[in-house]
């Protein structure tokens, strides 16, 4: 009998956005890793699970319509978007702009950004093309999580 590959341990891509020392947001794609083969819970079969982390958190859904633009601003809180349906992008203050739409993961951790010579500060977001952009929203209230940076979560 052929030998069976090895199961490989996943990763999870996100965008990240957050604030560097001089107060400017940025976006910087990064991975979760830690994830663990386990059983979920009450014997179901063992899947693969990373146990970010255990928090107080406000759950949302919105929903952002076509030509919608949030001009800048920060994140509220720290917080994990996960659009559903429709596409949306952020653009942070050093001109990186994300496109995101189902299946894509983004963490918004821009609070504490500073204006820059325009005026903008945080980040500037809005929907694309002709649907409206479902989001969930997990907004964390661990003061300890305002500022995380790219890598924290691995």
């Amino acid at each position: 009998m052929p030998e069976i590959e090895k199961e490989h341990k996943p990763t999870l891509s996100y965008y990240h956005v957050w604030t560097d020392e001089e107060g400017i947001s940025r976006q910087t794609k990064a991975e979760l890793t830690s994830f663990r083969k386990e059983s979920i819970g009450d014997g179901a079969a063992p899947q693969w699970n990373d146990h970010l982390l255990s928090s107080d958190a406000h759950v949302m859904f919105t929903q952002l319509p076509v030509g919608w633009v949030g001009t800048w601003h920060e994140n509220p809180e720290p917080q994990w978007i996960v659009p559903l349906s429709g596409r949306w992008f952020v653009e942070t203050m050093d001109g990186t702009r994300t496109e995101m739409g189902p299946g894509d993961v983004s963490f918004g951790g821009d609070q504490n950004t500073k204006a820059d010579k325009n005026g903008r500060k945080g980040h500037l977001s809005g929907t694309i093309g002709q649907e409206p952009a479902a989001l969930m929203i997990v907004q964390l209230k661990d003061r300890s999580l305002k500022g995380a940076k790219p890598g924290d979560f691995t």
